[in-house]
């Protein structure tokens, strides 16, 4: 009934790098939170089930990861008695669009009556019943046609159709070894084309064995499966990105840490993440990116090539920028 929270680390191999480097006595990775909601049933924005409860848990993130089944076994029971991830993506896009319909109806009654002073809401009503109309079609706010301007304003009613998606197709291990050729997978692949949506293979009884390993355990288990990284791992970097975060980093001896920031903040802002005097009195940030680091081997290497830079307030921060900030205050 209750939601199950996990803050997860990001994987970032530069900060295993850079603590191999700096042999610090801290390393803090970037982290991103995982709400593992209850599965909703069919009639949940009417109140079926506990979905009305569920539906405000979902309202109050910032992304939506929906895990697919994609396997047959009949030892595994499906609510709706079989495996079709058409439906059952279907049920769940349906119950969030009916959700969000009530919600566009109170917007444009809101909208309504403020534009009886004031015309400039009238714009609001004629936006807000376009989306009605087409979400009572059973498409998503997400795939919604509109300029920059109007999606803005439809941005800040908190529409859970309109949140980014990744689908997590949760397969068999067989599958999953040759997940390009299961028809399940493809028919999650084809929708999420539609919705320019994320889809990342995962087997979960992988994932339980994979979680019960270790360092060397685990890098020769992933091996043998003839992966790299775990599901898991994939799945937090796509979050991640899907967010539109990034990651700067700060290191020394004392600790190297990740800082999670905005794609496109300005340095005085990214300074500020790690203390509100260091925005309040930013001079400066001197940057080297993580690689240029890694490929000379030290700080002095890379100042001695002109790797190093000064940047002032308007420097855009990238992924993996290593930052000293100097500040006054």
């Amino acid at each position: 009934i209750e939601p199950n929270v996990g803050v997860v680390a990001v994987p970032d191999a530069r900060m295993d790098w850079l603590t191999d480097f700096y042999k610090p006595k801290k390393t803090t990775p970037a982290v991103i939170e995982f709400v593992d909601i209850a599965g909703l049933v069919k009639g949940a924005s009417r109140g079926e089930g506990l979905g009305n409860k569920f539906l405000a848990n979902i309202r109050e993130t910032n992304a939506i990861v929906h895990v697919v089944r994609c396997f047959d076994d009949e030892n595994v029971i499906h609510v709706e008695g079989s495996t079709d991830p058409v439906r059952d993506i279907g049920i769940i896009d349906i119950e969030l669009i009916m959700a969000d319909v009530e919600m566009v109806e109170r917007r444009i009654d809101k909208a309504q009556k403020a534009a009886k002073s004031d015309k400039k809401f009238l714009h609001e009503v004629e936006l807000f019943t376009a989306l009605r109309d087409w979400m009572n079609d059973g498409n998503s706010a997400r795939s919604f046609q509109c300029d920059e301007e109007d999606r803005a304003i439809i941005a800040t009613s908190e529409l859970l159709s309109l949140k980014p998606i990744i689908y997590a197709a949760n397969l068999d291990e067989d599958g999953f070894a040759d997940y390009q050729n299961v028809s399940y997978y493809k028919q999650v692949e084809e929708i999420a084309a539609k919705e320019g949506a994320q889809v990342i293979p995962v087997c979960a009884k992988l994932e339980a064995e994979i979680a019960e390993l270790d360092g060397e355990e685990k890098a020769m288990f992933l091996e043998d499966l003839g992966i790299q990284e775990s599901g898991l791992d994939r799945l937090i970097k796509a979050s991640y990105t899907l967010l539109g975060l990034i990651s700067f980093l700060t290191a020394g001896e004392d600790e190297c840490r990740a800082w999670t920031i905005t794609n496109g903040t300005k340095a005085p802002q990214a300074a500020g993440k790690i203390h509100t005097d260091f925005e309040r009195g930013f001079i400066r940030a001197e940057v080297v990116a993580f690689e240029d680091l890694k490929a000379n081997g030290s700080m002095n290497a890379a100042k001695e090539k002109g790797l190093v830079r000064s940047e002032g307030k308007e420097y855009v921060m990238h992924d993996g920028d290593i930052v000293l900030f100097r500040f006054n205050v």
